[in-house]
C-alpha cells in the first residue's frame, strides 16, 4: 500500500510516497519526491505513482511470456504450429461472435470452420458471419498493410457484406444504441472527428506505447467511439489481435464466459473517463491466459 513518508533535514520536513512491490523473487522499494508540504492533487499523484510501479511489474512478465511463447514456437514443428492457430481462430470467432449475440454453439463453430458441416435450425446470417469473421482474420495476419480509416472499412465490409448489406463498411450518420449500457455512443457528427484523433493518437504512439498497452487502448478507444451501425466490438478486438500479431505478440481471445468482467471493464472505463482502468483489466486478463509461459 502507497504511503507517505518524511524525513527532516535542518529542522525541515520533507515528504514523499513509498511503495514496496515484487518484481520477481525480490522486493523493491520505490519512492517520489512530494517536496515540503502535500499536494493538493496528492490522490492525482499517487494514481500515476501507483500506474508507473504497475507497468514495470507487468512489462518485465509480458515480455517474459513473448520470449517464451516465442521460443516455443521455433521449436514446434509447423504442422503443430498450424494447428494451434486453426484452433485459436475458431476460439477467437467463437467467442467475438458469441458475445455479440450469435447462436453457434463452439462446437457448431467448429465443425463448421474446420470441416464445413453447417448446423441446422441455425440463423444462415450466423453461419456466415462466422465464416467471414474466419476468413478475414487469417487475411489480416497476412496483411502488410497498417491500420487506416480505410483498412478498417474494408475489414467491416468483408464481415457484413453478406448479412448486412446497408451498413457493411460504412460509417454511420445516425445515432445508435448500446444494448444494456449506461454509455450512449457518440453523435453523428462527432464520429468522423474522433476517427481521425484516433488513427493520429494511434500513428503516433505505434512505436513508443508497450504492444500490450497499445492494444488495449485501441481496443477501448476505437469502441468508445462505435463508428458502426453494427459491429464495433467485433472490429475492436480484431484490431487488438492485429496490433499484437504485428508486434510478435501471443494473440488473445476474450472467452464469451467472462463477457461480464469485461464489459464492466469497459463501461467503468468509459464512465469514469479513465482508460487505466480498462488497462488494468487487460493486463491481467492477458497475462492469466500466457501464465504458463512466465
Amino acid at each position: 500500500m502507497v504511503s507517505v513518508g518524511k524525513k527532516k533535514v535542518k529542522g525541515r520536513t520533507y515528504y514523499y510516497l513509498e511503495q514496496s512491490y515484487r518484481k520477481g523473487k525480490k522486493i523493491k522499494k520505490k519512492s517520489i519526491y512530494l517536496g515540503s508540504k502535500i499536494p493538493r492533487n496528492i490522490g492525482e499523484i499517487r494514481k500515476r505513482f501507483l500506474d508507473d510501479i504497475s507497468r514495470k511489474t507487468w512489462q518485465a512478465d509480458v515480455e517474459r511470456i513473448r520470449k517464451n511463447y516465442s521460443k516455443n514456437q521455433r521449436t514446434m514443428p509447423r504442422s503443430i504450429r498450424k494447428k494451434g492457430l486453426e484452433t485459436f481462430v475458431i476460439n477467437f470467432t467463437y467467442d467475438t461472435q458469441k458475445i455479440e449475440g450469435s447462436t453457434l454453439t463452439r462446437k457448431e463453430t467448429a465443425d463448421l470452420l474446420e470441416r464445413g458441416i453447417t448446423p441446422k435450425n441455425k440463423p444462415m446470417t450466423d453461419v456466415q458471419e462466422a465464416e467471414a469473421h474466419r476468413d478475414l482474420f487469417f487475411e489480416i495476419l497476412e496483411s502488410k498493410r497498417d491500420l487506416s480509416l480505410r483498412e478498417i472499412q474494408d475489414w467491416h465490409w468483408k464481415l457484413f457484406n453478406k448479412t448486412k448489406k446497408d451498413m457493411a463498411g460504412k460509417i454511420r450518420n445516425y445515432q445508435n444504441a448500446i444494448r444494456g449500457s449506461k454509455i450512449l455512443p457518440p453523435s453523428p457528427v462527432e464520429v468522423f472527428p474522433m476517427l481521425t484523433e484516433f488513427f493520429d493518437w494511434y500513428n503516433k504512439k505505434k512505436n513508443k506505447l508497450h504492444p500490450v498497452d497499445l492494444a488495449a487502448m485501441a481496443h477501448l478507444k476505437f469502441v468508445t467511439i462505435h463508428p458502426f451501425g453494427d459491429g464495433n466490438g467485433r472490429v475492436s478486438r480484431l484490431i487488438m489481435n492485429f496490433i499484437l500479431n504485428k508486434k510478435m505478440h501471443p494473440m488473445l481471445d476474450i472467452p464469451y464466459e467472462g463477457r461480464n468482467s469485461y464489459y464492466n471493464a469497459l463501461e467503468r472505463s468509459q464512465v469514469k473517463n479513465e482508460e487505466r482502468i480498462f488497462l488494468q483489466w487487460f493486463i491481467r486478463r492477458y497475462i492469466k491466459e500466457y501464465r504458463r509461459y512466465l
